[in-house]
């Protein structure tokens, strides 16, 4: 089995990087692959809506200027996906948010490629917006039918210079619990695996409030 992180910082070793090894540590120690995909850094058009990978159907997003379409592919080989982000204005890093926008309409425009996935996010912040982000981002995965890692907190940890989150002794422990976690919804969704039918996928309604 397989999880791949989502680096969402500018930076390619700060704090969001930090929390994303303290979780990824554990999936290790239990025996599962990690990755870390840094894309905070890259130029990551946002979505302009024009709705071609749900005419295309072919899994791919219609803007060819950067990577996304390749982090698709990989992101569908995995088993579980987190997501890491730092907090700007108490909201999701701007590329973030454009990363995620594209992928995951990608994924419900083709079938929902990330359903039953085990997913989580992971915070790193200064001060304050922590919990308002981590909503943000679970908002990606509670639309695509995902099954979402939890801990003993929120997956928020603080720390402004890099390597501060260290010093966050609730928060490293948050990490670590969600790591754990994680790693055991991974094995039981692996070891029910034909033994338990999952539910089957409805198509999805969608109501206007105008007509």
């Amino acid at each position: 089995m397989k999880v791949i992180a989502i680096n969402g910082s500018p930076k390619k070793e700060g704090n969001t990087f930090q929390a994303l090894n303290m979780v990824g540590n554990e999936l290790v120690a239990s025996g599962i692959d990690f990755e870390i995909l840094h894309v905070g850094h890259k130029l990551i058009h946002g979505c302009t809506a024009c709705g071609k990978c749900a005419v295309n159907k072919d899994e791919e997003c219609s803007i060819k200027s950067d990577d996304i379409n390749k982090w698709i592919k990989q992101l569908k080989k995995a088993d579980g996906i987190i997501i890491g982000s730092p907090v700007y204005y108490s909201g999701i890093a701007g590329t973030l948010k454009s990363f995620l926008d594209r992928v995951f309409y990608v994924s419900g425009a083709n079938g929902n490629l990330f359903r039953h996935k085990v997913g989580a996010s992971v915070v790193a912040l200064r001060r304050t917006g922590g919990s308002s982000t981590f909503d943000s981002l679970n908002h990606y995965f509670s639309i695509s039918e995902m099954l979402m890692a939890t801990a003993n907190y929120w997956n928020v940890i603080h720390g402004r210079g890099v390597g501060e989150v260290t010093q966050d002794l609730e928060g490293k422990q948050t990490m670590r619990v969600l790591g754990r976690n994680m790693a055991w919804l991974l094995k039981m969704k692996e070891a029910t695996k034909g033994l338990i039918e999952e539910p089957a996928a409805e198509p999805k309604v969608a109501t206007n409030f105008i007509r």
